[in-house]
């Protein structure tokens, strides 16, 4: 999930989540729980919008734990990040909030095997679902999700 639209850092530096950006996440959020989806864990960069995102998303989701964890950043490497979120070894699903251009890159690996493949193009508040092939632990996850839907904030306004 992208984190929601942000204050600008001209109105507050710490840029959280505007009044649009926490209405448009929770729309979003709302929405999946109505369609029962469930999230086991969520992740955050730790910048404050992301970790209001994903505050607002395990509440409506009703999910625990959520936690920071360090390379989720803009720019920071969507391979170290596949290394240690997207192993078949873990259990259970995971939602990583975060922020572009890492979240199009590291879909763009889990889905095609290549970051600069822009298999789906991530907005403000948008939520994607990857589902992994069968994997067996130790095999590489590169290019073995397929995108199942994508959630908008548009789409998920009644």
């Amino acid at each position: 999930m992208q984190h929601g639209e942000a204050m600008s850092a001209d109105v507050d530096p710490e840029r959280p989540l505007s009044d649009l950006g926490r209405a448009s996440v929770r729309a979003v959020a709302g929405h999946a729980a109505a369609c029962g989806i469930r999230i086991d864990r969520i992740v955050h960069s730790g910048k404050l919008r992301a970790e209001q995102t994903a505050a607002l998303l395990a509440a409506a989701l009703g999910c625990d734990p959520v936690d920071r964890v360090d390379g989720l950043k803009p720019s920071d490497s969507v391979e170290l990040a596949v290394r240690a979120l997207a192993s078949p070894d873990r259990s259970g699903s995971l939602a990583v909030v975060g922020h572009l251009p890492f979240l199009e890159r590291f879909a763009s690996l889990l889905v095609a095997g290549d970051p600069a493949a822009r298999v789906v193009a991530l907005r403000n508040g948008g939520l994607v679902k990857l589902v992994p092939a069968p994997l067996r632990p130790g095999h590489d996850p590169r290019g073995a999700y397929s995108v199942a839907w994508v959630l908008t904030p548009e789409l998920a306004r009644p």
